[in-house]
This record gives structure tokens, C-alpha cells and sequence, in this order.
């Protein structure tokens, strides 16, 4: 077996290194986008699950709609006008909001007052009169649940329906 003393072309040689090294790169390249994928979609939760009786967790909202629907009646200017109001109590304690119903008429008497001793052109002109009569409700209700039930129990009252006629 005789080796072959041609001289092999240097300009094939340089192609053959360009190939390599643009095949190694683009390897490279789609390994990297691969890793950096798995390495983001593996990525543990931001927030960890938090155990059972640790105080900076909040349990679930509970809703308690309010029936029948708040109506009140208001004399403006000679005029008879009215105010629909839908009511939904939210908490965190269902036991909590059971022990509230029992007090129901109370709340729904001091609610009623509250709704009738306000100013309809207050209520009808933008929606911060709505948001103040909101944040007045909730007051009402808590204040009735802490001296009854001794805890205010509701974060907050919701207006699920409001009219105005």
C-alpha cells in the first residue's frame, strides 16, 4: 500500500474548519436555549405553599349575599326618588358569618337608617358618593358584629347592585 504524496488543496481545508466551527457554534447555541428552557420551566413556585397555622396567610373569601334587596325612598325637591341596593357581606370565617345572621334584622334596620339619612344628589352625582356610603355600610356592619359577636367578621361590604331612580 503506497501513500499518496499529493498535496491536499489548503483551500478545502479551511472550508471544512468553517464548517465545523459553524456547526459547533449553532450546537452550542440551540443546547444553550434548550438548558436555559428546562431551567426556567423547572423553576419552583415564587410563593411557597405555606403551611397550616402560620399567621401571614389569609384564608379564602367567603361571600353571604344579603336578601332581599335594600330599597329606600327619598323626597328631593317635592319629588319622590328611590335607591336599590344589593348587599354582599365577604369574610374569611364561615362560622363567623353564621353567628352574624343571627343578628340580621339588626343589621338590616341600621343599614336602612343609614341608606335613608343620605343625600340622593350626593349619591347620583359621581361614583366616590357610592364608594363613601360603601365604606359607611361596612362600618355599620362591623360595628354591629364586634358588639354582638365581639370580632368585626367582615373585611368588607360589597354593593353587588346599586339604582337610583
Amino acid at each position: 500500500m503506497a501513500k499518496s504524496d499529493a498535496p491536499k488543496d489548503p483551500a478545502a481545508k479551511g472550508k471544512l474548519k468553517l464548517i465545523l466551527l459553524l456547526v459547533g457554534a449553532l450546537l452550542l447555541a440551540v443546547g444553550l436555549s434548550v438548558g436555559a428552557t428546562w431551567f426556567l420551566m423547572h423553576k419552583p413556585d415564587e410563593a411557597p405553599v405555606a403551611e397550616e397555622g402560620h399567621a401571614n396567610t389569609k384564608p379564602a373569601a367567603i361571600y353571604e349575599a344579603l336578601a332581599p334587596a335594600f330599597v329606600v325612598n327619598f323626597n328631593q325637591n317635592g319629588r319622590q326618588r328611590y335607591m336599590q341596593v344589593s348587599i354582599t357581606l365577604q369574610g374569611r370565617n364561615q362560622a363567623d358569618l353564621d353567628a352574624l345572621k343571627v343578628h340580621m334584622p339588626v343589621i338590616r334596620n341600621n343599614l336602612v337608617m343609614m341608606f335613608s339619612g343620605q343625600g340622593f344628589d350626593t349619591l347620583a352625582a359621581s361614583s366616590v358618593g357610592q364608594e363613601m356610603l360603601r365604606q359607611k355600610a361596612t362600618a355599620v356592619v362591623q360595628e354591629v358584629a364586634q358588639k354582638e359577636v365581639g370580632k368585626p367578621v367582615i373585611d368588607q361590604l360589597l354593593f353587588t347592585n346599586f339604582v337610583l331612580q
